[in-house]
C-alpha cells in the first residue's frame, strides 16, 4: 500500500495549484493523508478529485474545514495504527510535542504532523514520528517536500525533496 503523505499545502496563498513532482506520485497512491492547512475546501475537494483523502484541518483552514474535517484522526492502515494532527494545538513547548501529546492515550505505529513546514523522520520507542513538511511553502528549508508511506510487512516513510518546477 502506497501513502501519499501532505501537508501544509495553503492553496491558493502559497501555490495556485499542486506540483508537478507531487501530482506523479499521486497518481500511483492507494491513499491520501494531509496534515491539515489546506486553507480552504476547494483546495480539500481538489485533493479529493485525486484520490481516497484522510485529512485533518489547521490552524490556517477555514470554518467550513474546521467543519468538516476532525482536529485529529486514528487510522487502521493493514493492520497498523496512524494518528494524524496538525499540531498546533494543545500543550507543547514544540509543534512535536503537541502532536505526541494528542495522542498520549494511544498505542501508534506512527504518528503524522505538520504546522511546522520541517520534514521530520525519526524512530522514537518503537513510534515512527513522520512530518512531510511542505509542496508548496518550503519556509526556510532548503527544499520542498512531502512523503511517502510504503505498507507491507512493515511500515516504511521517506521525505521526496524537489525543487521548484521539478519532476
Amino acid at each position: 500500500m502506497k501513502i501519499v503523505v501532505l501537508s501544509d499545502t495553503h492553496i491558493p496563498k502559497r501555490a495556485k495549484s499542486l506540483p508537478p513532482r507531487l501530482l506523479v506520485e499521486l497518481q500511483t497512491a492507494d491513499a491520501i493523508i494531509h496534515a491539515g492547512d489546506f486553507l480552504n475546501a476547494d483546495a480539500c475537494r481538489e485533493l479529493c478529485r485525486l484520490g481516497t483523502v484522510h485529512a485533518v484541518y489547521g490552524n490556517a483552514d477555514d470554518e467550513e474545514l474546521k467543519h468538516l474535517l476532525p482536529r485529529r484522526l486514528l487510522l487502521d492502515m493493514n493492520g497498523f495504527k496512524i494518528g494524524v494532527v496538525h499540531g498546533h494545538e494543545g500543550k507543547g513547548a514544540s509543534t512535536e510535542r503537541r502532536a505526541l501529546n494528542a495522542f498520549k492515550d494511544e498505542h501508534l505505529d506512527c504518528l503524522i504532523f505538520g504546522h511546522s513546514h520541517i520534514p521530520v523522520k525519526k524512530q522514537d520507542k518503537g513510534l515512527l514520528i513522520f512530518n512531510p513538511g511542505s509542496p508548496t511553502d518550503k519556509r526556510r528549508q532548503p527544499r520542498f517536500s512531502f512523503g511517502l508511506i510504503n505498507i507491507g510487512e512493515t511500515l516504511q516513510a521517506e521525505h521526496v525533496f524537489f525543487e521548484k518546477g521539478s519532476y
